[in-house]
């Protein structure tokens, strides 16, 4: 019988008026990987945080091979042998990665070793952290962890910014921590990853531990229904098969933009009333296209028509002022995090874009009115930042949706939040799409695109190399041509 490694009694946890953790009792054997699943705002991040020792618990208590353990700070934790990847990266942007390193005391060569196993031998320690691409910010700090050689590894959303490649480095390193006899806590709201890979997965509603169950026995249903309460209906979010094509007049329209290598003469058409997706794999240029379509970035070639005139956008300003807005995938870096959510909310009326976004006088109706249509939780007036994921992921939209706009850019809107949340933003979209909006939106999540989308766009390699028809577009035809092995004639 497998003996318990890590076991919690009790911990609670209060910010001011908000409960983030009533009482949860976790208990996570040797040798075992193990979920802790919840929707957003169940309190898997603030239980992660205790654990690492960033802000102590209210009451409770913690204790490692059956020793009860004081974690009040992160040094805490490490003496105990617990090692965190959160769900941000955990890194100075400002300074190098050997300077990020040398902050912290890390064991370099064991740093060293572990990106080489990720495919990483060759990166430049000399290199601005802010520079680093996301997915590799992920894995640098997951080798950062396994160089304290820890008993509990935590990993917080970790595969959410990584492409299927990279996330298989994570799957590696879990399976061999399993192996040596360590264990593993698994926040993750991708439930085959938890179905495929662990052992036990307790489940968090409203701040306690209502479930632990063999996430394997149940599937999908099981655990939904576990997180949620019940299973919840699958609402229809997509439009019948094509007619969004031609109805609206081309709100969006790029030719032949070309921005280094990567984006390599692309030409697309967003119709207004119509969600376009786009399927690729990392790295294939997506990222650049939306910061072209965006006013981010000026193309090398080709040009950008809003409503058909050019766009010729020195910054963001100008393609707001257009209509054209954008949500980026790293949401922390659209969002004020030390202010309220209604100021986050209000922001944008408070800048040299005013005068098309309307008056002050408008702000608190519209702004109750975003928090009202994606039932953004505001318990935590203080910070945006002690919001959960999805909830700051919802303020980031209601930004938009209370200034007004005419084409809205999502990339990767739906990382790393849980399936209710993924279900009113998929509701919102289509909503906003029947009122004439144009959306066009990137996914990591190929299975988002069938029930959201009416067309999807493939890249590979800088380029548009195929057309589907949203619902009827399978994960197997999309990654086919993300792969490169389909023409660039339609399928649809």
């Amino acid at each position: 019988m497998s003996t318990t490694l890590l076991k919690t009694t009790g911990i609670a946890k209060r910010f001011g008026p908000v409960v983030a953790l009533k009482s949860v009792d976790l208990e996570v054997a040797a040798g075992e990987v193990h979920a802790v699943l919840g929707a957003n705002g169940a309190g898997k991040s603030t239980l992660v945080k205790i654990l690492s020792g960033v802000f102590p618990p209210d009451r409770g208590t913690i204790a490692v091979n059956g020793e009860p353990i004081s974690v009040r700070r992160p040094r805490d934790a490490m003496s105990a042998g617990l090692a965190t990847v959160f769900q941000d990266p955990a890194l100075v942007p400002d300074l190098t990665l050997d300077e990020n390193f040398r902050l912290t005391r890390a064991d370099l060569p064991s740093i060293r070793e572990s990106l080489a196993r990720f495919d990483l031998a060759s990166l430049d320690l000399n290199t601005p952290v802010s520079e680093i691409p996301l997915e590799t910010l992920r894995l640098i700090d997951l080798a950062r962890a396994l160089s304290l050689d820890p008993q509990v590894l935590l990993l917080d959303e970790i595969t959410a910014a990584l492409p299927a490649d990279k996330a298989e480095h994570v799957f590696d390193v879990m399976r061999t921590q399993r192996e040596r006899g360590r264990s593993v806590i698994f926040i993750t709201h991708r439930l085959d990853e938890v179905i495929q890979l662990c052992d036990q997965a307790t489940i968090l509603r409203d701040g306690a531990n209502v479930a632990t169950l063999d996430p394997g026995a149940g599937g999908h249903d099981v655990l939904v229904e576990a997180m949620l309460g019940a299973v919840p209906e699958r609402r229809e979010t997509k439009r019948s098969t094509g007619n969004a094509r031609s109805d609206g007049a081309i709100a969006l329209k790029a030719e032949g933009l070309v921005s280094g290598d990567h984006v390599k003469g692309v030409d697309l058409e967003l119709h207004a009333g119509e969600i376009l997706g786009v399927a690729a794999l990392e790295g294939q240029g997506q990222e650049r296209l939306f910061e072209l379509l965006a006013g981010d970035r000026r193309p090398h070639e080709g040009r950008i028509l809003v409503d058909g005139s050019e766009l010729r956008a020195r910054s963001p300003y100008d393609a707001i002022s257009k209509g054209v807005v954008l949500v980026p995938a790293d949401r922390l870096r659209a969002l004020l995090p030390n202010r309220s959510v209604r100021e986050n909310l209000a922001a944008t009326f408070y800048n040299r874009i005013t005068s098309w976004l309307g008056t002050h006088r408008d702000e608190p109706q519209k702004v109750d009115g975003a928090i009202d249509r994606l039932d953004i939780d505001i318990r935590a007036q203080g910070r945006v930042r002690q919001l959960s994921g999805g909830n700051q992921q919802k303020v980031v939209i209601g930004r938009w949706l209370a200034a007004g706009f005419r084409t809205l850019l999502l990339f990767d809107p739906t990382r790393g939040i849980d399936i209710q949340t993924k279900q009113q933003i998929y509701k919102l979209l289509r909503e906003l799409a029947d009122d004439g909006a144009a959306i066009l939106m990137y996914t990591s999540e190929l299975p988002e695109i069938p029930q959201v989308c009416d067309r999807v766009l493939v890249m590979y390699d800088g380029q548009i190399v195929n057309e589907q028809d949203g619902p009827q577009a399978t994960e197997q035809s999309m990654l086919s041509a993300a792969h490169g092995l389909q023409s660039a004639e339609s399928d649809a």
